[in-house]
């Protein structure tokens, strides 16, 4: 494809004559010197916008580089006046390198992470009123969704200071919440845009194929007034035998159980409306310890009242809650019976990076909130990556002072640049930290909830925000002529000329494994995290190293020659520093009674005997590349296993196959709440009978070489929710809901229809047969019930509760003029409207013309849906 040209000859002639012109500089035609105000002005009209081109590789992209796969984009710049200025730079984040380009009037360079910049060439004089300029280019992988594009491109002009180009600044559509991307010019071609290769299978998510998807669960008949999500191990309601009304109030007794234990499940009754009354309803609530696991509970409902025994504290805490689920925002009468429950597993957990990007404090609480509502009793608090480090560590205020935010500052001496798109601001939204008494605050709501903290502050990879905010530090310290302090926790080797790249494509984010300084450092760190968890009663007892994605470090750094030449540790080679690394932090935290968690890759090359006794280990490994075999052997370790496979558990990832759809999607771009209710985590090979890959092609999966051990079991599973493109608390609650409420239905809850795993070993594809018919028959039957029941009761309370679920596309289709409409959670609302260009409520089959729309809408907010078209 030849170069586009970015000018016309004729105006580049007159450029070249403009230019000769006022070089002569006569006295009647003076340039105007250029001024911010200038240079804001130019910032604010100019007009970008990012396309692109195809997503299908040629033979153009740059061969052995990590994949050999690129796509084809255009940025281009239309200015509504001239701007002549020199030693100009734009800088822009873009999801993954670009590898070459095409102008002749601009150069375009690959940072570090992903922070790109265009600059001009020597032929490019100005941007003229009324031209287009162009840069086409090639970058690695694939743009398949809207959400790829980053905002806040800058402009930095030598002597200025830099502005946002403001067409690039990201809006909120005010009726539904989500994320406008104004620079984007949307991707509308199946076959060179939608498609990431030939073989690509995945269909183009429409309201036809949505409707008919909807069809059976708006079909099914079924109660939900006496539905309990999670769903109980066992459950005999009967409003026929009689019920209780719950909305003149409870009276609350306590035997051996404080009511400081329950009391947020009570505060939770009391928001929707069942108050503490003297002549309410009478409610027993003590505790009778068993053999059962932790959080088993019974809950007898008859005339007397209500009787909550709980085996323990968090027992009787689930009982209440289960109380609250009966319950609806408009009906507070409870059928007799009896409810008999305990959780599936120990852990049930959600990952939230505020790392990437931050999130505030309020986030957190109410996050906990719906944690403990659904009774999901573990939080993986990601605060440390390579774009941030988000808790105060009082000893070392460098952290946050240079950690926590992201300005324009080259030198990184007073922030870290700003990745991801994040603008000039330090003090934005996605900036920020938590004090000491925000992050005690977190931990006393996360006690009084029953849900265990464990803070994530990755390293060694993933590490950049602390290894800048440690170089800072260095370099105050040396100012002082304070060499000692200076070097007391560095975390990088000067003299390391190692070229490598991160996944995210940083050469520079991975702590030294061969310093001392680097361990003094996660020591201190350590003894600092575990005391602010000692002083609000939320004992630091396990903490995630991370320790993932750590390839290619170290190869030069003198210091770890010098280590591999002469140690007792038995390593020789830089590829086993990574693994050398986490044994010997492991070794920190279990001298501090600390234990030890990790990313699943990162955990599997560390030797067993140096490893402490107890281990978790986070699988992350994706099943359709046959992760099941690593999650087995990793298992048979006897380490304590999360399953998080990104096949379904990774919630920054699309809920449909859409570009309008927001999330990232290496490992899938339809992650709906429906597949997270499909999984079967304790077989995680059975998956291939009825999942696809992600190009929705069939896989097999082997388990044949790699059974798990007789009686090995998982400890638990973890929904994983990522912020490198969530900027808002708004989109963070949009991606986690109703999808958290679904991993926990599948953490607490173990279905008689999942498959057994077969200590034997098979294999599975799409014709092996272990999921029967009847199994399947079960499984989507019990989806019908949970579709009913959110839709119903649970994104009603979500919604009082003021979070920003997600509001699901409608399906739809017109026959013979009729347009039929469902949705995937009835009870939600839809909206249509047609060439008379009104919204109307849909109630049922209606006569429409011309071009029509359709959206959902939460009756209790009136916030909408995003607008879909319906084909005629």
């Amino acid at each position: 494809m030849k170069p586009i040209r970015s000018f016309t000859l004729l105006t580049f002639l007159l450029l070249l004559f403009s230019c000769s012109e006022s070089s002569k500089t006569p006295d009647n035609d003076v340039s105007t010197p250029l001024s911010q105000q200038m240079v804001s002005a130019f910032a604010q009209q100019v007009q970008v916008k990012y396309q692109v081109l195809t997503n299908r590789s040629d033979d153009k992209c740059t061969k052995g580089a990590e994949t050999d796969t690129c796509f084809q984009a255009r940025i281009s710049f239309l200015s509504n006046t001239n701007f002549e200025a020199q030693n100009w730079k734009i800088y822009f984040s873009h999801m993954a390198p670009i590898q070459s380009s095409q102008s002749e009037f601009f150069d375009v360079k690959h940072v570090n992470g992903d922070i790109h910049v265009i600059s001009p060439k020597e032929s490019f004089k100005q941007f003229v009123q009324g031209e287009k300029a162009f840069i086409d280019f090639r970058a690695m992988f694939w743009h398949l969704s809207d959400s790829d594009i980053m905002p806040n491109y800058i402009l930095a002009v030598e002597g200025f200071e830099p502005v946002v180009l403001a067409s690039t600044q990201l809006k909120t559509d005010p009726e539904t919440g989500l994320e406008i991307i104004p620079h984007v010019v949307t991707i509308s071609d199946y076959e060179t845009q939608f498609k990431r290769t030939e073989n690509d299978s995945t269909p183009w998510l429409n309201s036809e194929s949505l409707y008919y998807r909807n069809k059976a669960v708006n079909e099914a008949q079924v109660e939900v007034d006496a539905q309990i999500i999670p769903t109980p191990e066992f459950v005999a309601l009967d409003k026929k035998a009689g019920q209780l009304d719950l909305a003149n109030g409870v009276n609350f007794s306590f035997e051996n159980v404080a009511r400081e234990d329950v009391q947020a499940a009570i505060e939770r009754l009391a928001y929707f409306g069942i108050a503490e009354q003297q002549q309410g309803v009478a409610v027993s609530i003590k505790v009778s310890s068993d053999d059962n696991i932790s959080g088993a509970y019974q809950v007898t409902l008859n005339d007397v009242g209500i009787t909550i025994i709980g085996v323990d504290a968090a027992g009787a805490f689930y009982g209440l809650q289960s109380l609250a689920a009966l319950i609806s925002i408009d009906s507070a009468v409870v059928p007799y019976g009896q409810i008999v429950d305990a959780p599936r597993y120990d852990f049930r957990g959600v990952l939230v990076d505020v790392a990437r990007n931050f999130r505030s404090k309020q986030f957190i609480l109410d996050l906990l909130d719906q944690m403990a509502a659904y009774k999901l009793n573990k939080l993986h608090f990601h605060l440390g990556d390579d774009e941030g480090w988000r808790l105060e560590i009082p000893s070392l205020p460098e952290l946050t002072e240079v950690g926590a935010h992201r300005c324009f500052d080259p030198s990184e001496q007073n922030c870290l640049m700003p990745q991801l798109g994040a603008g000039l601001d330090p003090n934005a939204e996605n900036n920020g930290f938590y004090s000491v008494a925000d992050y005690q605050e977190i931990l006393a709501a996360a006690s009084a909830r029953h849900i265990q903290v464990i803070p994530s502050l990755d390293m060694p990879g993933h590490a950049r925000a602390a290894i800048k905010a440690m170089t800072a530090r260095y370099n105050r310290y040396m100012a002082a002529e304070d060499e000692e302090k200076a070097t007391q926790f560095l975390l990088h080797d000067f003299d390391d000329k190692t070229k490598y790249h991160s996944v995210q494509f940083y050469g520079d984010n991975t702590i030294n494994a061969c310093m001392e300084s680097s361990y003094d450092f996660v020591t201190e760190v350590m003894q600092q995290v575990k005391t602010i968890h000692s002083e609000a009663n939320h004992p630091l007892t396990r903490y995630h190293i991370g320790a993932d994605e750590t390839a290619g470090a170290w190869v030069e750094s003198p210091i770890c020659k010098a280590f591999l030449a002469n140690n007792d540790e038995g390593i020789d080679k830089p590829e086993q520093l990574g693994a050398y690394f986490v044994e010997r932090v492991s070794t920190i935290l279990e001298e501090l009674g600390i234990e030890a968690a990790g990313w699943s890759d990162g955990m599997h090359a560390t030797r067993v005997e140096k490893m402490p006794a107890i281990v978790q280990a986070n699988a992350w490994d994706t099943l359709f590349w046959g992760g099941h075999a690593r999650v087995h052997e990793m298992a048979n370790r006897k380490w304590q296993i999360v399953i998080s496979s990104p096949d379904a558990l990774y919630f920054d990832f699309p809920y449909e196959a859409d570009p309008k759809e927001h999330g990232y999607y290496w490992a899938g771009r339809h992650t709906n709440t429906e597949k997270v209710f499909q999984m079967m985590p304790d077989n995680l090979p059975v998956h291939a009978e009825f999942w696809l890959d992600r190009e929705d092609n069939p896989y097999v999966a082997d388990d044949t070489k790699s059974m798990l051990a007789p009686n090995v079991s998982f400890l638990g599973m973890q929904g994983q929710l990522w912020s490198e493109n969530l900027r808002s608390d708004e989109m963070a609650e949009h991606k986690l809901f109703p999808r958290a409420i679904a991993l926990a239905e599948r953490a607490w809850h173990k279905p008689s229809w999942a498959v057994p795993y077969n200590f034997q070993g098979a294999k599975y594809d799409q014709s092996s047969g272990a999921f029967t018919t009847e199994k399947r028959l079960q499984r989507d039957n019990a989806w019908h019930l949970f579709a009913h029941a959110l839709g119903k009761k649970e994104l009603a309370k979500l919604s009082q509760s003021n979070i920003q679920f997600r509001l699901p596309t409608v399906g739809a289709i017109i026959e013979n003029g009729t347009l039929k409409a469902n949705i995937a959670f009835p009870g939600l609302a839809i909206e249509f409207k047609d060439e008379a260009n009104t919204w109307k409520r849909y109630t049922a089959p209606i006569p429409v013309s011309g071009q029509v729309w359709v959206r959902s809408i939460d009756p209790l907010s009136n916030r909408k849906g995003r607008t879909t078209t319906v084909a005629p």
